[in-house]
């Protein structure tokens, strides 16, 4: 996972994926799926009475999350569990630490052309 100071300089395939998985948790739902899945592993018959959403539905969360890279699956049977992927946790907790440590006002003493 890179370091803050890593994130602030890598390219930017970074600074898109880290948008992705923000813009994963966007809606309401999808937010609510990661806070329960928070609390570790559950099978898509669990998540699926804990939102109250149609299977349709919640496979659409479910795969916008796990395309964004937020959650991975697995199949055990017939039924499929997913939980959260912890590196992209922390890949978001890095790009927030950077807002958060920002200078106030060290934008402004940029200039315009």
């Amino acid at each position: 996972m890179p370091s803050p100071a890593k994130l602030q300089s890598s390219p930017a395939g970074t600074r898109v994926r880290v948008a992705r998985l923000f813009q994963a948790l966007s809606d309401p739902t999808r937010l609510h799926l990661v806070e329960i899945l928070a609390d570790g592993e559950r099978c898509v018959c669990d998540l699926m009475a804990a939102v109250d959403a149609a299977q349709s539905r919640l496979s659409f969360h479910l795969k916008t999350l796990k395309d964004a890279g937020l959650v991975i699956d697995r199949k055990e049977g017939r039924w499929v569990h997913y939980r959260l992927r912890p590196e992209a946790l922390e890949e978001m907790a890095d790009a927030l630490h950077l807002v958060r440590e920002a200078r106030p006002g060290a934008w402004r003493s940029i200039t315009c052309c």
